[in-house]
């Protein structure tokens, strides 16, 4: 917070410093791009310098237990063919 404040009140103090200068159509484009330029730099830095904001802790839930059983595809020969037959197996 400190330094954004200090970064503020420089901008302030160079805005003001410009402000008071008079209009001239040849030199207030260059202050003003000059003014711009190093606002943007202490204001940018200000920001770079601060810690990012993260949220507080997560609760994240375990993962839910496998099923104790599951279906399986079955070839089984029934005397004749080859078949197929779906059948439950549980650990």
């Amino acid at each position: 917070m400190k330094k954004t404040f200090a970064a503020l009140a420089a901008v302030a103090t160079l805005a003001g410093s410009l402000a008071t200068t008079p209009a001239s159509a040849q030199r207030g484009l260059g202050a003003a791009v000059a003014g711009g330029l190093i606002g943007g730099a202490i204001v940018g830095g200000a920001i770079a310098a601060s810690r990012p904001a993260y949220g507080g802790p997560v609760y994240v839930e375990d993962a839910p237990p496998p099923p104790p059983c599951h279906w399986v595809r079955e070839r089984f020969w029934d005397g004749y063919a080859w078949r197929f037959r779906r059948v439950e197996v549980c650990n």
